[in-house]
């Protein structure tokens, strides 16, 4: 099976030109696509979740990455993404660490450090 190596390199947390509203805080994800070792190209997706969720184990959606339309795994996508994102802001983050757990809501923060995942994809 073909492999897929995003590197994320971005996350525009809870951004409100992205939709974001009272009952849903939308995050944005950048990242690079290499598929068999071959760059695919530049790439987003979005993550949704509940506002007033736990940063740590609350549902995220993730929507397919915008603008590409090839084989993919959106399962190990979106556990990558979810992983990329929980890193950065949570309990056991390493830039937004909320370790007691407040509920609190922090907009538009963007963050632009790099990350990388690889998964096989579909044929």
């Amino acid at each position: 099976m073909p492999t897929a190596i995003v590197t994320f390199n971005r996350c525009i947390q809870d951004g409100q030109e992205y939709g974001s509203n009272d009952e849903f805080m939308i995050s944005r994800v950048f990242f690079a696509l290499e598929i068999d070792g071959k760059h695919v190209g530049e790439f987003y997706a979005d993550l949704k979740q509940t506002v007033g969720s736990n940063y740590d184990t609350g549902s995220i959606e993730v929507s397919p990455p915008r603008g590409y339309d090839g084989n993919w795994n959106h399962h190990e996508f979106s556990r990558a993404a979810e992983a990329y994102f929980r890193g950065l802001v949570g309990s056991t983050a390493s830039v937004i660490s909320n370790q007691g757990g407040l509920k609190m809501r922090m907009q538009n923060n963007c963050f632009d450090i790099i990350k990388q995942s690889s998964f096989e994809i579909s044929k």
